[in-house]
C-alpha cells in the first residue's frame, strides 16, 4: 500500500528534529528495513493485555490504555530483545520517571493522544531532564534550540525551558499533534519528531518518484531514524507485558506526586525551599529548567514542589512579603570593577543592579557600596550531591547513545580520558561558584574537577582559588550497523 506525499502549506516551518543527519547519506536503499521473521526472539505466542483494575498503578493505567499495533518488524524484535536481556535498565528509568510520569500521562489522555508516545523520554533521554546530546538537544524531550523555541519553551541566562518538565511536556505533545495533523500518521510524526518534517517529506517523495511504498518501513530514513521508531514500539510492548518478560517496573502511585505552583515574582530558590520545608538540592532536582540561584525576573515563575508540600508551601508565601523573596547583601566596588563583570560575577543581571541602586547609567565609582542580589549558593551545596548529579546525567548520556546490535550493545562513543596532550585551563572560584554550577558551564562532571584538582568529595571551594581543566580532544564517533 502506498501512501500519497502529505504536502505542506506554503509558509509553514520545516521542523527539524533531534538529529542532524544529512539527507545526502541516506539514499534510497530498496532493501532496507524488510521485514524479517526470526524464531530466535523469546517472545510469547500470545498475550492478552490485562484487564485494567485501579491498582493505584501509573504503569497499570497506562497499559489499559494501549492500543497501537506492534509490527513484527526485525528492529522492533531486536530492541524487544535487548529490553528483555538488560531488565535492569527499565528498572532504574521507572524510579527515575517517578516525578512526573503521572503528570505527562495526565496532559497525554487530555489530549487523547495515543499513550505510548507518552514513553518517548526512555529513548529520547531515559527520563533524564538533564541529558544533553551532541546535536545540542537538551532535556527530557530531546528538544533542540530552534524547536524549543519555535514550540514557546522560554531559554535564556536564567531559565532553559527545555529543562523545565512539565513545559517540555506542554510543548513536545504541541509538536507531536502538529506533525501528527500534518501527516494523518503517527509513524510519520515519530520519524519527523526525530529526522524533520523536511527530511520524512523528501524520503516519501524519493520513493513515489520510483514507484516504492512509503509506509514507514520502506522509507530511505537517517539510520538514527530507522532505529528510533522501532525502540518506542519495542519498548511499548515490553512495558504493556511487563511482567510476562520478566520486567519489574517500580510502582509510580497513579496520583499527583507533585505540583506546579506560580509564586508571582523572582524568587531565590533557597528561599523557597525554605519555605517549602525541603532542601534545596530537592527542589532544584524537581525544576531542572533553572540555570541559576533563582527564578528568572522576567519569568517564569512556576516551581514544581512535592504535593504533600504545596499547601503550606502556597501559605507561607503567601505570608511572606515579595521584597524577601530574593535575599540582598552590599559589595563594596573594586578597581577595575565594571556594572557588567559584577552582574556576571554575582548571577544578576544588570537592570536588577540599576533598579536596587537607583542607578540610571553604567558609572559606579570604587570604594562605593551596591546591595546586590544574595544567591542561594552562599551556603555551598553538598559536593557529594553535586556528583550524584553530574553522574546522573552522564549515564543519561551514556544511555541515549547505546546501539543495539541482537543481544549486543556498542557504546559509538567513549569518554575521552586526560592524557599528556590535553590543554591545561584554569578557572578562578567567584563567589557564588559551586562544583555543580562550574560543571555545566566547562561542560564536565563533578569528578571530574575533584580529579584534577586532587580534591575530596568534602572539599568546599573557596574565593579565589583555581580550579585546573583539561580541554581534551574528542574521539571520533563509531559507526555502527544494524
Amino acid at each position: 500500500m502506498k501512501t500519497s506525499l502529505f504536502l505542506l502549506t506554503t509558509g509553514f516551518i520545516l521542523l527539524s528534529g533531534c538529529q542532524t543527519a544529512t539527507v545526502n547519506d541516506v539514499k534510497a536503499q530498496k532493501t532496507v528495513n524488510k521485514t524479517k521473521k526470526s524464531s530466535t526472539y523469546t517472545i510469547p505466542k500470545s498475550l492478552a493485555r490485562r484487564e485494567y483494575k485501579e491498582s493505584g498503578d501509573v504503569w497499570d493505567r497506562i497499559r489499559f490504555s494501549m492500543d497501537m499495533p506492534i509490527p513484527d518488524q526485525h528492529l522492533v524484535n531486536r530492541y524487544r530483545q535487548w529490553y528483555i536481556d538488560n531488565p535492569k535498565h527499565l528498572e532504574q528509568i521507572s524510579l527515575r520517571a517517578r516525578p512526573f510520569l503521572y503528570l505527562i500521562v495526565e496532559e497525554f489522555e487530555h489530549r487523547d493522544l495515543p499513550i505510548e508516545l507518552a514513553l518517548l523520554p526512555i529513548v529520547e533521554s531515559s527520563f533524564n531532564p538533564l541529558a544533553y546530546s551532541s546535536a545540542n538537544a537538551s532535556g527530557l524531550w530531546q528538544f533542540t534550540s530552534p524547536m524549543a523555541s519555535h514550540f514557546g519553551l522560554d531559554m535564556n541566562w536564567w531559565y532553559d525551558g527545555r529543562k523545565d518538565v512539565p513545559a517540555a511536556t506542554s510543548a513536545a505533545l504541541d509538536m507531536l499533534a502538529y506533525l501528527y495533523k500534518k501527516t494523518d500518521n503517527w509513524l510519520y510524526a515519530l520519524a519527523a519528531y526525530n529526522a524533520g518534517e523536511g527530511r520524512l517529506r523528501e524520503a516519501i517523495r524519493y520513493n513515489e518518484q520510483r514507484g516504492l511504498d512509503t509506509d514507514f518501513w520502506s522509507l530511505p530514513l537517517p539510520t538514527e531514524t530507522r532505529q528510533y521508531v522501532p525502540q518506542l514500539l519495542a519498548i511499548a510492548d515490553v512495558v504493556k507485558h511487563a511482567e510476562s518478560y520478566g520486567i519489574t517496573l517500580n510502582t509510580i502511585p497513579n496520583k499527583p506526586l507533585v505540583e506546579v505552583i506560580d509564586v508571582g515574582s523572582q524568587i531565590d530558590l533557597a528561599v523557597a525551599a525554605k519555605l517549602a520545608k525541603i532542601p534545596v538540592s530537592r527542589l532544584q532536582k524537581l525544576n531542572p529548567g533553572f540555570n541559576r540561584w533563582a527564578t528568572s525576573p522576567e519569568g517564569p515563575h512556576q516551581l514544581v514542589v512535592p504535593v504533600s508540600k504545596a499547601h503550606k508551601f502556597k501559605q507561607a508565601l503567601a505570608n511572606t512579603d515579595v521584597n524577601e523573596r530574593v535575599k540582598w547583601y552590599k559589595y563594596q566596588i573594586q578597581n577595575g570593577d565594571n556594572i557588567t563583570v559584577i552582574a556576571q560575577r554575582h548571577q544578576t543581571t544588570v537592570d536588577k543592579i540599576r533598579a536596587m541602586n537607583d542607578i540610571d547609567g553604567d558609572k559606579i565609582i570604587a570604594g562605593n557600596f551596591l546591595y546586590m542580589p544574595h544567591t542561594a549558593s552562599q551556603v555551598i551545596l553538598d559536593v557529594e550531591l553535586a556528583a550524584k548529579k553530574s553522574a546522573a546525567k552522564q549515564s543519561a548520556v551514556k544511555q541515549k547513545n547505546q546501539q543495539i546490535v541482537g543481544s549486543r550493545t556498542v557504546q559509538p562513543q567513549q569518554i575521552a580520558q586526560v592524557n599528556n596532550s590535553a590543554s591545561q585551563a584554569g578557572h578562578t572560584v567567584q563567589y557564588g561558584d559551586t562544583l555543580w554550577s562550574i560543571a555545566r558551564v566547562y561542560n564536565v562532571t563533578v569528578e571530574q574537577i575533584i580529579s584534577w584538582n586532587n580534591m575530596t568529595d568534602r572539599d568546599k571551594l573557596t574565593v579565589g582559588k583555581t580550579l585546573k581543566f583539561y580541554h581534551q580532544r574528542q574521539q571520533k564517533k563509531a559507526q555502527m550497523r544494524l
